[in-house]
C-alpha cells in the first residue's frame, strides 16, 4: 500500500542564521502506513529525503560538481543561453568567487537538507526513547543521512556542522576533527540501521559505502591543500567497508550498464543509494536526462515538450581519455559504457550525403512511442528524433496517430549559420569562443533514459538518480589495494567491473595490468557524469591540471568559496564562519 502524506513544516539551520520558511512537502513511502505515530514518523523523515532532489538538482550541487571537473563544460550558448550571470563559466575555469550563484544555491540547498535531518532527529528521538521501533529505525536513517550530507559539505567546502539541537549554534569542524566526527556519526548507526529497505532509503550497505568514501578521501580532508598521505590505516578501513558491501550478497553488478539509469531502475541490483522517484510528484524530474541534450531534440515522440536544453557537453580533454585508452579502435566499438545505439535507424538511411532539411521530406523511419528510444552514452555527430510540422505537431506515418516519423534533427536553436538549414551535428570541439559556444557544439551525454511514466518526459519521472552503486565499492577497494602495493588484488577488482557488463556488446576487455593512472582513467569511464569526478581528480592530484578553458593551478581552488551571504549572515559572531583560503 502506498502512503502519500502532505504537510507544511517550519525549518531553520544555524541559530544565528535562522530564517524560517514555509515549505510544502510531499512524501511517498511504502514502509509506514496507517495513522498516529506512523504518520508522525513518516512526516518527520519526508522533508529530509525529499530535499535530496533539490540538493542534487542540476543548477545546484550536481552542476557544481560536474562543471568544476574536467568532464563537462557549459559555455554561454550562442551568446544567448546559459550565461546565468557567468556562474557556469567561472566554475569551469576555476575563477569562482564567493558571490557565485551556483556555489550559493548549492550551499543553501545542502544546508537546508542538513537542517531537515536535524528536525527529524529531534522529532524521532523521544519516540525512539519510548521504545517505538519504527521511530528508532527512522532515527538511524536520519543520522546516516545527516552524516552523508555533511560528507558532501566537507568534500566541497572543507567543513561540517555539528549540531544536536535546533536551539544550539552549530559547531564548525574541519580537518581531522571533521573526519573523526563523521566516522563516529556513521559508526553509531552502521550495526543497527536497516539492511533491506532498498536503495531509496539509508541502509547498512549505504553507510558502509559512506565510511569507505570518508576514509579513502580522509587524506585530502585532513589537509585539503597539501599532498595527500594515504596511510595503511585508512586504506585498510576502505578495504574492510567495501568488502562488507561486496560480501553482503545484497547487491550485484548489473549486466547491463545503461539499465542502471533506466526508467523504474529501483529494482536494479547494483544500486546502493539513489534518489527515489516514482513518477507521481511534479518535482520528480528528468533533468539528469535532458540537461545535456540538444534543445532541437524531442526525446519522446508522444510529448511535444520533451526537448533538451543545449546544456553542458563533455570536454575534448575528457573525450581524449577514451581515445588514448583504445587507440585506433573507436571507443564505441570497444566499450559499451561509452555508447549504446538504441535508435533502430535503417542502414539505407544512415548516409546523409546530399541531404538537408530542404530536401529530406521522405528520409525518415517509422516507430511507435513504445518502441522508440534515444541513444545512450556519449552522443556524437548527427542525431535523429521526431520532427514537427508547421503547426507544432509531430509528423506521423501514413496518418497513423500512434506511429511517428523519425528524421535527422534540424538545428532550430541558437543563432549559428546552421539554424533551420542544417542538422544538429555534435562536434568534439567546444569552448568559450564564438565558434566553440554554438548550440550544436560538443559531444553530449545521454546516460539516463527518458522516463516513460512522465506525461511530458520532464516532470513526474520514475527514474531514480543513482548516488552510489556496487561498482564504486569494487573500484574503491581496488584503489586502496593499489595504494598499499597489492596490484594483483587491485587488478582483480578492476577487471571484475570491466568485464561484468555482459548484457550488451562490446564488453570491455580485461586489462593486463593496473597502476594509478589506469585506475584513474577507469574511474572516469565507469562513473562519468555521476557527480564523483571532481573528488576523484583532487585525490589523484589532477585537479590543478589544465583543460579546455581552465588553466588555473591554484591548490586552494580544491575547495569552493563559502558564499558571501553565509559569511555576512554570521557576521554578528566574529570568527565563527571564516572564508576558505584563496577567496
Amino acid at each position: 500500500m502506498k502512503y502519500i502524506y502532505k504537510y507544511t513544516l517550519l525549518v531553520s539551520f544555524f541559530t544565528i542564521l535562522a530564517s524560517c520558511t514555509d515549505l510544502q512537502e510531499v512524501v511517498l513511502d511504502e514502509s509506514f502506513t496507517g495513522s498516529g505515530l506512523s504518520e508522525t514518523i513518516s512526516g518527520a523523515i519526508a522533508p529530509a529525503y525529499g530535499q535530496i532532489s533539490w540538493t542534487w538538482r542540476h543548477t545546484n550541487y550536481y552542476g557544481l560538481q560536474l562543471i568544476a571537473a574536467d568532464e563537462a563544460i557549459l559555455p554561454h550558448r550562442g551568446g544567448t543561453d546559459w550565461f546565468d550571470g557567468g556562474k557556469f563559466l567561472a566554475v569551469h575555469a576555476h575563477t569562482t568567487t564567493p558571490t557565485n550563484d551556483l556555489v550559493s544555491s548549492s550551499w543553501n540547498e545542502l544546508s537546508k537538507n542538513i537542517s531537515r535531518t536535524l528536525t527529524a532527529i529531534e522529532t524521532l528521538t523521544p519516540l525512539a526513547e519510548m521504545g517505538n521501533r519504527e521511530a528508532e529505525s527512522a532515527l538511524y536513517e536520519m543520522k546516516a543521512l545527516r552524516g552523508y550530507l555533511n560528507l558532501l559539505m566537507l568534500d566541497s567546502w572543507g567543513l561540517i556542522f555539528k549540531k544536536e539541537r535546533s536551539t544550539e549554534t552549530s559547531e564548525i569542524l574541519r580537518g581531522q576533527a571533521a573526519v573523526n566526527y563523521l566516522d563516529s556519526e556513521f559508526q553509531s548507526v552502521v550495526n543497527v540501521i536497516n539492511t533491506d529497505l532498498g536503495s531509496g532509503r539509508m541502509t547498512q550497505g549505504a553507510v558502509w559505502g559512506f565510511l569507505a568514501r570518508l576514509h579513502l578521501n580522509a587524506p585530502v580532508y585532513r589537509d585539503p591543500y597539501g599532498t595527500p598521505s594515504f596511510t595503511d590505516a585508512d586504506m585498510d578501513k576502505v578495504i574492510e567497508y567495501t568488502t562488507n558491501v561486496i560480501s553482503s550478497g545484497t547487491y550485484q553488478l548489473s549486466p547491463g550498464y545503461f539499465e542502471m539509469f533506466n526508467d523504474e531502475n529501483r529494482s536494479n541490483p547494483e544500486l546502493i543509494f539513489a534518489l527515489d522517484q516514482r513518477g507521481v510528484l511534479r518535482n520528480e524530474e528528468s533533468r539528469w536526462t535532458y540537461w545535456s541534450l540538444a534543445g532541437s531534440l524531442w526525446g519522446r515522440p508522444e510529448f511535444p515538450s520533451s526537448d533538451g536544453t543545449d546544456g553542458p557537453a563533455i570536454t575534448p580533454d575528457f573525450y581524449q581519455t577514451w581515445v588514448d585508452a583504445y587507440g585506433d579502435v573507436d571507443p564505441a566499438a570497444a566499450d559499451i559504457r561509452f555508447y549504446q545505439q538504441k535508435q533502430q535507424i535503417p542502414a539505407e538511411l544512415r548516409d546523409l550525403t546530399g541531404l538537408s532539411p530542404a530536401n529530406d521530406e521522405n528520409h525518415y523511419y517509422c516507430t511507435t512511442p513504445e518502441d522508440y528510444e534515444f541513444d545512450r552514452g556519449i552522443i556524437r555527430g548527427v542525431i535523429w528524433g521526431p520532427r514537427k510540422d508547421a503547426s507544432g505537431a509531430f509528423f506521423r506515418c501514413d496518418g497513423n496517430p500512434n506511429v511517428y516519423r523519425i528524421y535527422p534533427v534540424i538545428q532550430t536553436k541558437g543563432n549559428g549559420p546552421d539554424r533551420n538549414v542544417g542538422y544538429v551535428n555534435h562536434e568534439l570541439q567546444i569552448d568559450f569562443t564564438n565558434e566553440g559556444r554554438l548550440h550544436s557544439k560538443g559531444y553530449r551525454v545521454s546516460k539516463y533514459q527518458f522516463s516513460r511514466t512522465s506525461p511530458n518526459a520532464n516532470d513526474f519521472s520514475s527514474v531514480d538518480i543513482v548516488l552510489m552503486r556496487l561498482a564504486e565499492m569494487y573500484l574503491m577497494r581496488a584503489e586502496a589495494q593499489l595504494r598499499k602495493g597489492n596490484n594483483a588484488a587491485a587488478l582483480a577488482d578492476l577487471n571484475t567491473v570491466r568485464t561484468s557488463r555482459t548484457a550488451h556488446q562490446p564488453v570491455p576487455a580485461a586489462l593486463p595490468a593496473v597502476d594509478l593512472e589506469v585506475l584513474y582513467r577507469e574511474l572516469g569511464f565507469e562513473f562519468y557524469w555521476e557527480g564523483l569526478r571532481r573528488t576523484n581528480q583532487i585525490r589523484f592530484g589532477k585537479y590543478e591540471d589544465a583543460w579546455t578553458e581552465k588553466t588555473d593551478a591554484t591548490p586552494t581552488k580544491r575547495l569552493f568559496p563559502i558564499p558571501q551571504s553565509a559569511i555576512d549572515g554570521a557576521s554578528n559572531t566574529p570568527g565563527y564562519l571564516e572564508q576558505n583560503a584563496g577567496y
